[in-house]
């Protein structure tokens, strides 16, 4: 009975965060044929991670494949063009297939589904030694788990589910490898009773910022292809103003484009060359800029100099103190009786005798 409402509990849970979770989605409510399995090698689409958004420009809004199949069939001997969104990086790129006249199909299997689903993914972070992860050969940070042929996992509690109903039993997960740009199935026992924390004995992570990144793998230049559009002008780092020199001349700037770069220690060429036959203007010396007053301004600063100096070795007094005798010391001893001390009035003299 305990079994049935947990159950109960992650559907209701699971319906309550349905709405937040669409939000969240990079894609929206968009649908496409899904890519489930591909036999013919020239078709450049990969199983699951692939979905045909658009043929031949136009968008599929219709979930029927029957329609598909017969558009494509209409096409034998030609070329088409279709739109495909890629779970690798979240990137739409656009295939072109040449269909044979002989057998006008594709050789894929295809089924209308939400790109959302491209969005559960759940990824390895760190793995457990003597964990029932690290026994099945899961690796930390390029493992993203997208499925399992056991059942669909849907929404971020979806593996915790699924792990829960498969303890101490063997469950097959679909691994992808982001280092490798391989998909393998993995064979995983959960269990509680391996010594550590969880089930699986290691630590996924769920959401934007997990999602499988674009592979590694950069596509070879192909001959004769364009990288950049020449319609455009090119434009500076800022991608909004177009260079110097690409502006015709006698329209707003007329600088050219030699003298949009310079280095530091050249000078800028001139504007017009000097007349054949004459010698070229000599260079001005630097003048001196005089003070107000007699003198220029190197005797200005050599008689501050001077001064300066005068100061530095002439003894001055401190507060009219006049300065102590050079020899000598001070007096020892106390004063003399003839002598009156500082503060004491003086004793008035006595009478000679006659």
């Amino acid at each position: 009975m305990s079994a049935l409402f947990g159950s109960l509990n992650r559907f209701i849970s699971r319906l309550d965060a349905a709405p937040q979770e669409q939000q969240q989605s990079g894609v929206g409510g968009a649908y496409g044929f899904q890519v489930l399995r591909n036999a013919n090698q020239e078709v450049p689409l990969e199983p699951w991670f692939d979905f045909i958004i658009g043929i031949n420009g136009r968008t599929i809004d219709n979930p029927d494949p029957g329609l598909f199949a017969t558009e494509v069939r209409n096409c034998a001997g030609n070329t088409i063009s279709m739109g495909v969104f890629s779970a690798k990086g979240q990137v739409i790129r656009e295939v072109y297939i040449s269909i044979p006249a002989e057998k006008p199909t594709l050789g894929v299997s295809l089924q209308w589904s939400p790109l959302a689903i491209a969005e559960d993914v759940w990824h390895i972070l760190d793995v457990a030694p003597n964990s029932p992860a690290d026994t099945a050969g899961l690796l930390p940070y390029g493992d993203y788990v997208i499925g399992s042929p056991e059942g669909l996992v849907r929404g971020e509690s979806g593996l915790g589910e699924l792990v829960d109903d498969f303890l101490n039993r063997p469950l097959r997960l679909l691994v992808y490898n982001h280092e490798y740009n391989v998909t393998r199935p993995v064979t995983i026992t959960p269990t509680r009773s391996w010594g550590g924390e969880g089930a699986l004995g290691c630590v996924l992570g769920f959401g934007a910022l997990h999602r499988i990144p674009a592979s590694l793998e950069e596509p070879p230049q192909a001959p004769g292809e364009t990288l950049f559009s020449a319609n455009s002008a090119p434009t500076s780092f800022d991608e909004k103003r177009p260079l110097i020199s690409d502006v015709p001349s006698g329209q707003g700037s007329t600088s050219n484009g030699s003298e949009l770069f310079v280095p530091a220690n050249i000078a800028m060429p001139a504007k017009s060359p000097p007349p054949q036959g004459t010698a070229p203007p000599k260079r001005k010396q630097r003048a001196h800029v005089a003070i107000p007053g007699d003198g220029a301004l190197d005797d200005y600063f050599k008689e501050g100099e001077q001064k300066s100096k005068e100061d530095d070795y002439t003894p001055r007094g401190k507060g009219g103190v006049p300065p102590p005798p050079k020899a000598g010391g001070p007096p020892h001893g106390p004063p003399k009786s003839g002598t009156p001390m500082q503060g004491e009035p003086e004793a008035p003299a006595a009478a000679e005798e006659a």
